[in-house]
């Protein structure tokens, strides 16, 4: 009788083994990692929907320039995050995530308007949450960045790139893949 209970029955586990890029093992971790923000609540109802500012506690968004946008795009409600919701994240962001799910997801996460493009404007807004504040671009180098990339991946010349710009410019990236992840 030594065994250690689950919070979840085998057929949950089973099923969100079948809808992730995670282990049964590491689903249990990462819902031990959700327990940790708000004990509490999940310890009440193992599915509660946490506020975003317990889940930018997490150690790996509380330091992410874009941790809320990544909250929002998470997000099923847009108020808050369920354990499936952090599991999706979760999964999106772990070591066996195909490349195409992660450039999908961070293409969404980088429009921060929510128009399925990536037009000036958001390129201006990525661009200044990966400076900081400390390391800002005046306006001219900030122009001349966004007029560099948008020569380089805006190939139908509509000064927005689309998802499948997006997609070729990443493909470029030898170290997308490894940037874009969370360590279980």
């Amino acid at each position: 009788m030594g065994a250690s209970q689950s919070a979840f029955s085998e057929q949950e586990l089973d099923d969100y083994q079948t809808l992730t890029y995670l282990t049964k093992k590491e689903i249990l971790h990462v819902h031990k990692r959700f327990a940790t923000l708000d004990s509490g609540a999940v310890g009440s109802d193992k599915n509660a929907k946490l506020p975003f500012t317990k889940v930018k506690e997490l150690p790996e968004l509380k330091v992410n320039p874009f941790k809320d946008q990544i909250m929002k795009v998470f997000s099923s409600s847009g108020d808050g995050m369920t354990f499936e919701d952090f599991l999706d994240m979760m999964s999106v962001f772990s070591d066996d995530a195909p490349k195409a799910v992660k450039v999908e997801y961070a293409f969404r996460i980088y429009d921060f308007d929510g128009d399925d493009m990536l037009s000036s404007a958001d390129l201006k807004e990525l661009i200044s949450r990966l400076t900081g504040e400390d390391n800002a671009l005046n306006e001219e180098q900030m122009q001349q960045l966004i007029d560099n990339i948008l020569e380089e991946a805006d190939l139908d010349d509509d000064d927005s790139l689309s998802f499948a710009e997006f997609e070729h410019v990443i493909s470029k990236a030898p170290d997308f893949v490894s940037s874009f992840r969370i360590r279980l």
